[in-house]
């Protein structure tokens, strides 16, 4: 297992988290991006893991916020976050937006992927 705690800890935890916020809220409407894509975005490479304990401590309402944290699922395209959501919320906003499945909970994440390192400055 990889420590990233020298990398986040050089920003305060929840700088980190809420750098990652910041990046989810962004995410358009109709499109996935996954943990990794965000943790490189945000130049910790393989912190994917902190992307989902940050999304995790949203979702428990620790935050004090509200992001489309739905839009972010893993590299294969399932909602693996899908256990954080009431009922099957997470598949149902998605498909409200658009968002095809390639099974019950596999996104196509070729069509609707959105890579925050191209998208964003």
């Amino acid at each position: 297992m990889v420590d990233h705690s020298s990398k986040i800890s050089s920003m305060k935890k929840d700088d980190y988290y809420e750098k990652v916020y910041n990046v989810v809220d962004q995410i358009p409407a109709g499109r996935v991006t996954t943990y990794g894509a965000i943790a490189g975005y945000l130049g910790v490479r393989s912190g994917a893991r902190m992307v989902g304990y940050a999304l995790n401590n949203l979702l428990k309402g620790k935050a004090g916020r509200s992001v489309p944290a739905h839009r972010v699922v893993n590299r294969f395209g399932e909602c693996t976050g899908r256990g954080y959501f009431f009922g099957d919320t997470m598949r149902e906003r998605l498909i409200q937006e658009g968002v095809e499945f390639s099974s019950e909970y596999r996104v196509d994440i070729r069509k609707y992927y959105w890579d925050p390192s191209e998208e964003l400055p």
